[in-house]
């Protein structure tokens, strides 16, 4: 029989364990409905800058008449060679299987692709470790003549840009089938439009000079507390504007579900999106109206200059909705580390009441007996 004061010192340790989950329950909670209302602040943006890309198309040549070949290379498909895989995680544990998930839906993609060489984008600090201790990282590719290398390394959310092929010499050798290109640590803890925008430009560039053949980024997309799963989207090349293009997904198992809406429940979370059906309807009617728009410069070159944006958009949206899912999956980790120190303590008290009551008993029956002896 374990010591009684032992027993009580464990279970002092695990109230105060269960008062820190308890505590990080209730910030992870506030900042899930933060993290929705930034999503939900920034899709009129993506929806409008949606909707004028779909006018456009309708009113510009996107395609050679003779050729049948898109005019604008973000457009153009080609085979798959180097592949550009953004892999979007969290900075921080206690999340449960959160990120656990999405490196091994990460190593899943990468074993699907045997004959292709895949350059690894990894955001977040789990991700950036997981891949690091298993695959190269890639040489950094040849600068100007007097210009000094980038020196983001991703601690402050500024990829580097490379120069144009012309303006270099050969390209460095690969590290490996499987490399790491770029690192973005820290970025999430207030996820940033111009982050998003100046990685989508740094992708576009190597897409546009041929260094990549397609564009996927894996994440943790997120609607509710319940409609939430992993993806791995295809951001380039762009095969219909508007169009989620979903190469591998993985839906949360049923039991997932449950424990999340019973965390949401006790936490004060709404479990289900808002309605936004009025406003998408309305949003959707901008492409479809058959009005004549007059454009101050011609349609194509407004295709042009528009379409690259789109693609920063999308990444901002990734970010922003794995920056939610990690919060409602810390939320619901620190729900189950809450009820299990309860049942702990119940069962800790337990064992002491019984351990004092073996002690009493004990003593009764030796005063019993030393009576007796007398």
């Amino acid at each position: 029989m374990p010591n009684i004061l032992d027993i009580r010192r464990r279970i002092r340790s695990v109230v105060n364990t269960r008062q820190i989950t308890k505590a990080m329950k209730t910030v992870s909670a506030a900042k899930l409905r933060r993290a929705q209302e930034a999503a939900m602040a920034a899709r009129p943006y993506a929806q409008m800058l949606t909707n004028v890309l779909k006018s456009l198309i309708s009113r510009a040549d996107i395609y050679d008449p003779v050729t049948g070949q898109p005019l604008h290379p973000l457009l153009a498909e080609r085979e798959e060679k180097t592949i550009l895989l953004i892999v979007v995680t969290g900075d921080k544990g206690l999340a449960g299987a959160f990120n656990t998930n999405i490196l091994k839906m990460a190593s899943k993609f990468i074993q699907s692709k045997p004959d292709q060489n895949i350059d690894i984008e990894c955001i977040g600090r789990k991700g950036r470790d997981f891949m690091r201790r298993r695959y190269p990282i890639a040489p950094q590719p040849p600068t100007l003549a007097g210009e000094t290398p980038d020196s983001a390394d991703g601690e402050t959310g500024a990829p580097p840009v490379h120069a144009a092929p012309d303006t270099v010499e050969a390209a460095p050798p690969r590290a490996g089938r499987v490399q790491i290109t770029n690192e973005h640590v820290g970025v999430l803890g207030k996820v940033q439009y111009k982050f998003a925008s100046a990685l989508g430009e740094n992708v576009i560039a190597r897409y546009t000079r041929a260094e990549i053949d397609s564009v996927y980024i894996l994440f943790n997309e997120f609607k509710s507390v319940i409609a939430q799963r992993l993806v791995a989207e295809r951001l380039l090349p762009i095969r219909e504007i508007g169009a989620v293009d979903i190469t591998l997904a993985e839906e949360p198992t049923l039991e997932e579900r449950k424990e999340r809406v019973e965390a949401a429940a006790s936490a004060g979370v709404g479990v289900r999106p808002p309605d936004t059906s009025a406003a998408d309807e309305a949003a959707a009617g901008f492409a479809a109206s058959p009005v004549d728009y007059i454009y101050e410069q011609p349609p194509e070159r407004l295709f042009q200059g528009i379409l690259p944006k789109y693609i920063g958009i999308q990444i901002f949206r990734a970010l922003l909705e794995s920056v939610a899912a990690e919060h409602a999956a810390r939320m619901t980790a620190m729900d189950a580390a809450t009820s299990n120190a309860s049942d702990m303590i119940d069962s800790l008290t337990l064992i002491m009441n019984r351990a004092r009551q073996a002690k009493i008993t004990k003593e009764i029956i030796e005063i019993v007996s030393g009576a007796a002896a007398q």
